[in-house]
């Protein structure tokens, strides 16, 4: 039985022989996240996509500031990135890791008060915590204590749940393998002036992440599909965090170019819960994705922050 990576091979081998035309090569180094010259990820492109989208609106209103905002606009798409795009996904099932679901749900509750419509999200969630008979509170879930933040609420689009949350469908994802059948909302159309956000939570050790207890993705796979998205010219920039325990393995193997990779904790280290529920009876979030939404609710139309503030919330 061939894995998902094999598959993708052979697939890539069969394009190959069919004599299809190939994208030209991008020839740019990779350059480590610790020391990366591109200044500038998806969390910075997409606050100064919200000041280009405020200008714009405020522009409509006022026409003193149109040619400012004319200005803005220009340098916008001089810059090489027109859009943003976030792949978001929890790998764990079952009722003990509710914070996991929680992460996603927070992220994705983020990105989109930042401005990333649904249309530009695929939302993976492997399990479905709001109708878990164990929940005490039906068709919600919690990310803060004494249940101030619903992070359910009634506009949440799972694009990809329960067993459709597996390595083969987020490889296929990534890459751009999708049946012809598949509907939009289940697809990743970005392109070269695309930044993409990709957050994953769940379960790991060093250099895999489980999905759902019974099946892993590795680090070496996960290095291969980043390759394929920037030859295949599927994204600008990347930025890629990851909340599990030896987080920091999941991208020692990254050899692609323009990716910024984040992780909660580095290999031999543990990844730590916060926020214990005494009447829920689980913890509701993850230390560290609680730490970077603070820093994303600070993010705003106006804001000047940027990439380099990142590291400095979490110690």
């Amino acid at each position: 039985m061939l894995t998902p990576l094999k598959r993708e091979r052979q697939e890539d081998a069969m394009e190959e022989n069919s004599g299809s035309p190939q994208p030209a090569e991008r020839k740019e180094r990779f350059i480590p996240w610790e020391r990366n010259t591109y200044a500038t990820a998806c969390v910075e492109s997409i606050c100064k996509s919200s000041q280009i989208t405020a200008a714009l609106l405020l522009g409509c209103c006022s026409p003193v500031n149109a040619d400012g905002v004319e200005e803005q606009a220009e340098q916008f798409f001089r810059s090489g990135h027109t859009n943003n795009w976030a792949v978001l996904v929890c790998t764990s099932r079952f009722w003990f890791n509710y914070r996991h679901v929680a992460n996603t749900l927070s992220v994705y509750r983020s990105v989109k008060r930042l401005g990333i419509p649904d249309s530009h999200i695929v939302l993976m969630l492997a399990d479905d915590m709001a109708c878990n008979p164990r929940n005490p509170r039906p068709a919600t879930v919690f990310s803060h204590k004494n249940m101030e933040l619903n992070v359910y609420g009634d506009d949440v689009e799972v694009d990809y749940r329960s067993y459709e949350v597996t390595v083969e469908n987020f490889l296929r994802v990534l890459t751009g393998r999708i049946p012809a059948s598949a509907p939009r909302s289940k697809r990743l159309l970005s392109d070269d002036r695309s930044n993409i956000l990709i957050y994953m939570t769940g379960h790991g050790g060093n250099g895999f992440l489980k999905f759902q207890d019974s099946e892993e993705i590795t680090n070496v796979e996960l290095a291969d599909a980043f390759e394929q998205m920037w030859q295949k010219r599927r994204y600008n920039e990347l930025l890629f965090i990851i909340d599990t325990c030896q987080g920091a393995s999941m991208y020692e193997r990254f050899y692609s170019p323009n990716i910024m990779a984040l992780a909660s904790s580095q290999v031999g280290e543990d990844s730590l819960s916060h926020q214990p529920d005494l009447g829920i009876g689980v913890h509701l979030m993850d230390r560290y994705t609680f730490y970077v939404l603070e820093f994303l609710e600070e993010i705003h139309p106006a804001s000047q922050t940027n990439m380099n503030d990142l590291p400095f919330v979490y110690r």
